[in-house]
């Protein structure tokens, strides 16, 4: 039995989990919003005592993976509709800056001779803190995992961080590894 499918995901008040049998799309309400997946026809979702049980048919290679990747996609889908997700990027170095224009548009000052505008998709929302004598930071929320996660490296790509004075956007909590650098002959 695979360690992450045979989990069971607890279903939270205001949550509801409906599959059509037909297309083998599962969809995923509540009170944040709605979220679809496809789900491989040979995992069987089981709903019962406020729980979502997902079974395979047999102990082969594939069925075994796919039955812990659609567990753990539905389980990310009921978080994220439940409480949602959220991502924190510090950007380090003199002169960088970070300022959200709305809720979905970041205007970053990274170094280039021109800033960056970045127009994200409308299930991300943005927000940045700049406080005297601290690094600006980014704080991307969404319902979407995978999404988020794909939007919050896109921005680090920007300026990712260099390993000799550790400039560039991070991940709130990223170790960055740094290089000694050269010194003098004598």
């Amino acid at each position: 039995m695979s360690r992450i499918g045979k989990l069971q995901i607890a279903i939270p008040a205001g949550v509801e989990i409906k599959r059509d049998e037909k297309s083998n799309i599962v969809t995923v309400k509540g009170p944040k919003g709605e979220l679809t997946q496809y789900v491989d026809p040979r995992i069987s979702l089981n709903i019962e005592d406020g729980h979502l049980h997902l079974t395979r048919p047999s102990d082969n290679k594939r069925d075994k993976s796919m039955h812990g990747l659609y567990r753990a996609l539905l389980n990310n889908m009921v978080v994220g509709v439940s409480e949602g997700f959220q991502k924190k990027l510090e950007v380090i170095g003199v002169g960088y800056k970070a300022e959200a224009k709305g809720d979905h548009q970041l205007d970053l000052g990274l170094g280039y001779s021109h800033n960056i505008l970045f127009d994200f998709p409308k299930e991300i929302t943005v927000q940045t803190i700049n406080e005297k004598g601290k690094s600006p930071i980014i704080i991307l929320s969404s319902i979407d995992k995978q999404l988020l996660g794909q939007v919050a490296t896109k921005v680090r790509s920007y300026r990712k961080p260099e390993p000799y004075k550790g400039k560039g956007i991070r991940f709130e909590g990223e170790y960055v590894r740094k290089k000694a650098g050269k010194s003098a002959e004598k």
